[in-house]
């Protein structure tokens, strides 16, 4: 624990003032930003470090960063020890280092001084709508290596003691397809970076360095006090879990996954060796996202509740192979790494499951299900580029029906991009965007509806592009629950619906011609027969199910004005249940 004579008081009011300069970092990207994907989906984190590059607080929109700026500050350490400056900016999209996830996600680093002394190092990690490559929106499931995927910068000074380096801003230019979005949030970054700058300096002013430093060591302490305790009032043993990802987006698929997770009274150790090597298509994830996606679901099961720092994760411990589809080396493709990635918070989760029922829920939608539609605007003629995530079902939990169209636990607090701003500002029309009522996920309580979204194509031609995992392997029910349902993406060309598929690369469209976005509903939990019957009545009445299904899935047949009666295979399920019933 600290040593320090600083009175506890004054340490708890640095440490919520270290807290709130990360929040404003956060309000300030936002408001600066040029891109809906950052200003109206909040695909981006923001954060502050201490001297070493140990994480203190962050700002999340994406709960997948959740890591990534750990090392990013760390890759900048290792690059410029002794050679960091007041005024530097550091930037980095290394997905096999400081960027740890893929080139459109652009991390910023910048450090602080105080009294000609390093104090902290205010960060951000932003999706760039563009970042070049072979395909507009610069992700693509048809990538086969890294360098088709956009520029690389590997920790790259942006600023050298507050002198801009323009060569390097030329260069960006010249290799991005929308160059004043893509420079106009990097400068909605330095913005943010700045911002934090200030305050530490105030802070530093106000209370003195090595007050705030005390208070550092203060937060990161405390966190790893709080993330033990959770730990040791959980069923000490080792959990295992297997699920399968579609295919690779190339030749390869279905790839089995597993995990074994121990849980000892100071260790958290998940062992993700013995997984498939990393594949030629563009699903791998990177070491630094394994443990992105490792910190997620390890707080959810702790103490979801609590500020996170990197004390908060010093319990865990990882074992891994490398280069497999969790820890891809260069130069294996990773533009489309959540549909690896959200398997390692998922596989955690399912093995869980049987002793943390009470936090967690059957399985989800999973996939980050995103998708990109480029084009020349009707009215401008100029490029558009519509690039967003899409919500979907989660599973059902303990006495609560699944909730519906939130993202996948990898993107967390974000959004979709309002209808509004999507026909306005792209060359689409939104026909449809409702729920997804199809059946799926049935169970004492059910899992949540995915969404349906139709974009019609308004411009001469289009480009789509998207990556829909779990299209074939679906969201597993719990404890009797039925499984979900699958995303898909299904195309409508000339009037005639093509069959549905869980990948597009560069499909070309015309005007007129219908995209279909499907998300998954999420698990069940729970027999279905143990669902009550005025339950299902309201399921039917407000869409959910029809009235086909609650006969055939949950045994209750509904007559007129409400009214029903249980089929005979559930009045014998429910009497072999009874107290009475022989064993």
């Amino acid at each position: 624990m600290t040593r320090t004579t600083t009175d506890p008081f004054t340490l708890e009011i640095v440490k919520d003032k270290l807290i709130s300069i990360s929040d404003e970092m956060f309000y300030a990207l936002q408001r600066t930003s040029k891109s809906p994907i950052i200003y109206e989906v909040l695909d981006y984190a923001t954060g502050l470090t201490s001297p070493v590059g140990e994480l203190l607080t962050q700002g999340n929109g994406i709960t997948g960063f959740l890591g990534n700026l750990t090392f990013a500050v760390k890759d900048t350490l290792a690059k410029f020890d002794g050679d960091l400056y007041p005024g530097d900016i550091i930037i980095t999209n290394d997905p096999y280092g400081g960027g740890g996830s893929h080139l459109n996600d652009v991390a910023f680093v910048m450090p602080i001084f105080c009294e000609e002394r390093l104090v902290a190092f205010a960060a951000n990690k932003a999706h760039w709508t563009e970042i070049g490559g072979m395909a507009p929106g610069s992700w693509n499931p048809l990538a086969t290596e890294i360098y088709q995927e956009g520029l690389q910068l590997p920790c790259i000074k942006l600023f050298e003691r507050g002198e801009l380096n323009q060569g390097l801003v030329d260069l960006i230019e010249a290799n991005v397809r929308t160059p004043d979005l893509s420079i106009g949030d990097m400068w909605a970054q330095v913005s943010a970076l700045r911002t934090g700058d200030k305050r530490m300096q105030e802070l530093c002013e106000k209370f003195g360095v090595q007050t705030v430093l005390d208070s550092m060591e203060r937060l990161l302490d405390q966190g790893e006090e709080i993330a033990r305790s959770a730990l040791r009032s959980m069923p000490k043993g080792v959990y295992e879990a297997e699920d399968a990802i579609d295919d690779d987006g190339s030749d390869s698929g279905p790839l089995k996954v597993r995990v074994k997770v121990e849980i000892t009274d100071d260790a958290f150790i998940c062992d993700f060796r013995g997984n498939p090597p990393q594949v030629q298509g563009p699903i791998n994830c990177s070491y630094t996202g394994l443990v992105s996606a490792i910190r997620t679901i390890f707080v959810a099961v702790t103490n979801p509740s609590q500020n996170i720092n990197d004390g908060v994760f010093r319990p865990i411990r990882i074992l891994t192979d490398k280069g497999s589809i969790f820890t891809a080396e260069r130069p294996a493709p990773v533009s489309i790494y959540w549909e690896s990635n959200e398997y390692v918070s998922e596989l955690i989760w399912k093995a869980l499951m049987p002793i943390a029922s009470d936090k967690l829920t059957a399985g989800h939608f999973l996939s980050v299900c995103s998708l990109i539609v480029s084009g020349k605007h009707p009215d401008t003629d100029e490029l558009f580029l519509l690039v967003e995530p899409s919500a979907g079902g989660w599973g059902a939990g303990q006495e609560q029906d699944g909730q519906a169209g939130l993202f996948c636990i990898g993107d967390g607090e974000t959004y979709v991009i309002p209808v509004e701003v999507a026909e306005a500002r792209y060359g689409v029309l939104v026909e449809q965007y409702a729920l997804r009522c199809d059946g799926g996920g049935a169970g004492a309580y059910r899992g949540g509806s995915g969404l349906v979204r139709d974009y019609r194509i308004t411009s001469a031609q289009a480009e789509v592009s998207a990556s829909f995992g779990r299209h074939h392997f679906l969201p597993w029910g719990f404890n009797g629950g039925h499984d979900g349902t699958g995303n898909a993406i299904q195309i409508c060309r000339d009037g005639k619906w093509q069959e549905a598929t869980g990948k597009v690369g560069q499909a070309t469209l015309k005007q007129g011609d219908i995209v279909r976005f499907l998300t998954g509903t999420g698990g069940g939990f729970g027999h279905p027969f143990d669902r009550a019957g005025d339950r299902v009545v309201s399921d039917v009445r407000n869409g959910y199910i029809t009235v086909e299904q609650a006969e055939c899935l949950y045994g209750v047949i509904i007559g007129n004005a409400g009214s029903y009666h249980y089929t005979q295979e559930r009045l014998n399920y429910q009497e072999s249940r009874s107290p009475s019933a022989t064993p």
